[in-house]
């Protein structure tokens, strides 16, 4: 565990910055921050041992040239999972995307404004429901019916999900267009692998050269971290939003909140706020401690 050095107090800091998939630290104010390193989620699939062609995770694909003409099912239909088969579409491959639960799709962008930052200026005088409510019809605007595709929504708002789930609503980049004209085939969960082929849950048999796992990230922090009452073996704080950025003995955790960069600068700056208390309580503390020291000596020479 690397420590925060240079804060001007005794005690040494320790900061979790988290999570951001594969990045392990950053280099901010003369001094090294820590950040978790996300381990890849591989789910168990019955006969995937026996499949024969190649498997990877999306956090390993490149590009979709190696994948052209190839019959590609990618399992999972988050961000990466639907970036990836819209990869493998521009490279002339012939992708399935596996779609074993509800998604919240939104346009990347609602008249050439960022859909994020739309949310965030309504979120300032609307209540969430209420934005959630826009999104979902502007969505529907712009992309249209999309669980006619196999594409069905959740029945929670995409901002609400976020906030109680930590469920990121994908942002389309083309992926729904390639969904509506076939070149991207949805299909639903797994139900077991064999050579050369994948057998789905509704019966159907499909003929595949290779498996990319979108199956997303876990936090890795209870592997290494040798303690046991601030983080839950799940990776993440136990005291839930927006009590969970403070533990024993100087540790602190950043961007665990599974809401997205408000959460994390929100976390950000209780620790900054908490940190510069305890930075002026110990220079108080020395500056008392050598006054102190002089007034002796001084007494000691008279």
């Amino acid at each position: 565990m690397m420590r925060l050095v240079g804060c001007g107090g005794s005690r040494p800091l320790q900061v979790l910055m988290g999570p951001r998939e594969e990045r392990l630290s950053t280099f901010a104010g003369g001094s090294w921050w820590p950040l978790v390193k996300m381990q890849k989620v591989v789910p168990e699939f019955e006969g995937l041992q026996e499949f024969g062609g190649q498997v990877m995770h999306a956090c390993d694909y490149k590009t979709g040239e190696d994948y052209r003409g190839k019959r590609v099912l990618v399992i999972g239909c988050g961000n990466s999972g639907m970036e990836v088969s819209l990869d493998l579409c521009h490279h002339n491959a012939i992708p399935s995307m596996v779609v074993r639960s509800s998604v919240h799709v939104l346009p990347r962008e609602i008249l050439g404004k960022s859909t994020f930052d739309l949310a965030v200026l309504m979120m300032k005088c609307l209540p969430i429901g209420l934005v959630d409510k826009i999104l979902l019809v502007t969505a529907r605007l712009v992309l249209g019916n999309i669980e006619k595709y196999g594409l069905k929504r959740p029945s929670i708002g995409p901002l609400q999900l976020k906030n109680t789930e930590g469920k990121t609503p994908v942002l389309d980049i083309g992926t729904i267009q390639k969904i509506r004209s076939g070149e991207i085939k949805v299909v639903p969960g797994i139900k077991r692998f064999s050579p050369g082929r994948v057998e789905l849950v509704n019966g159907e048999i499909l003929e595949i050269d290779s498996v990319i796992l979108a199956t997303g990230y876990c936090s890795n922090v209870p592997s290494w971290l040798k303690e046991s009452e601030f983080f839950s073996r799940n990776g993440f704080p136990k005291s839930p939003f927006p009590n969970g950025w403070k533990g024993k003995a100087g540790l602190y955790a950043v961007g665990f909140t599974r809401r997205g960069l408000s959460g994390a600068s929100i976390d950000a700056i209780r620790v900054a706020n908490d940190i510069g208390k305890v930075w002026k309580e110990e220079t108080k503390h020395k500056k008392h401690s050598v006054t102190v020291a002089c007034h002796r000596r001084c007494k000691s020479h008279c």
